[in-house]
């Protein structure tokens, strides 16, 4: 050996180190790549946390089959309704199956566990976001005996008092939030009045039994559109594509009120993050297929489609500003 080289006899030469760390990262990388390639392997699953005909189970059934044509499996919808939602939130959290997938309203990845400490799931633990699939605002909705308009309408209604009712399907749920938030910013004293459902809070307002309510525009418009119910306006910032007829709230006077829900997807937090992100990317495309996203509007919804770090955000600051509504009114599940 010369003398003067430094360098240990074995050590090994930058061409054969960077050939050993090029096939460890293979074989790191390999595993991954395979499972990703091979998945889902079996019917993909969307449990739905509604009845058939319910805005999250049509929402799902639009989406089955492009899903299943873009995984290469069958996309199968089952309906598990009860608690708002939250039997079928359950039964994802608990999945462990890796094919079993929820559609789920804002409520059941929000409110749930803040509502309700008794919540069999925590959405912030045991749910992995994958895509916030649409948003709508709610439209404040009132029976077309009551005639005053635009922010003529707030002042009728800071009048009445506790002699006006709004109505909501139960307690915790947005409706009943946006409420109790539309209360404080428009300083109403209406009382509320849960019902089963938003087809029952509907049947109160055609018989004069309610003032108003917050309902989703796909149930509200076909009211509205059928000159049975009168909408006020919008809960949204500022006009929305879904009703744009409709004013915010904000143009009526009532600032900083703003309020949606929406649809997304969730998994359980065991399904590993490579399938996540497939899913994330698949539906983000399909829900911006132009007819997808046409089918989605007329049911009363604006298609957003983003990556999990999206609704993770969403999920985050909506939880937030609940959180606060819930605690501000103290407001118990029944």
């Amino acid at each position: 050996m010369n003398p003067h080289d430094t360098a240990a006899p074995d050590m090994p030469s930058r061409r054969h180190v960077i050939a050993a760390a090029s096939a460890l990262t293979a074989a790191l990388v390999w595993p991954q790549a395979q499972a990703q390639a091979t998945w889902p392997s079996r019917p993909l699953k969307i449990v739905v946390g509604f009845p058939g005909g319910s805005s999250p189970d049509l929402m799902a059934r639009a989406l089955a089959e492009p899903l299943a044509a873009a995984l290469g499996q069958p996309v199968v919808v089952e309906n598990r309704p009860g608690a708002g939602g939250n039997i079928a939130a359950s039964a994802v959290a608990r999945a462990t199956d890796d094919h079993t997938i929820g559609l789920m309203i804002n409520g059941n990845m929000t409110i749930a566990k803040i509502l309700n400490p008794a919540t069999p799931y925590d959405p912030l633990t045991d749910l992995t976001p994958v895509s916030l699939l649409a948003v709508a605002p709610l439209v404040l909705t009132v029976p077309v005996s009551v005639t005053a308009s635009g922010a003529d309408f707030f002042r009728v209604a800071r009048e009445a008092g506790d002699r006006w009712n709004y109505g909501t399907p139960g307690v915790g749920t947005v409706a009943h939030l946006g409420m109790e938030l539309l209360k404080g910013h428009a300083g109403l004293g209406t009382v509320h009045v849960p019902y089963p459902g938003n087809p029952q809070v509907i049947a109160a307002m055609l018989s004069d039994q309610l003032q108003m309510a917050l309902l989703p525009p796909g149930l509200a418009m076909a009211q509205v559109r059928a000159g049975k119910l009168r909408a006020v306006g919008v809960t949204s910032r500022g006009r929305s594509s879904v009703v744009p007829e409709l004013p915010s709230l904000a143009e009526l006077g009532v600032r900083d009120m703003q309020m949606e829900i929406w649809n997304a997807v969730a998994a359980p937090n065991s399904l590993p993050k490579a399938h996540v992100n497939r899913l994330a990317v698949v539906l983000t495309e399909i829900v911006r297929r132009p007819e997808i996203r046409q089918n989605i509007l007329n049911q009363g919804w604006q298609v957003a489609g983003t990556a999990p770090e999206g609704l993770a955000k969403r999920v985050q600051v909506d939880t937030a500003a609940m959180s606060d509504v819930i605690q501000r009114n103290n407001i118990r599940p029944n």
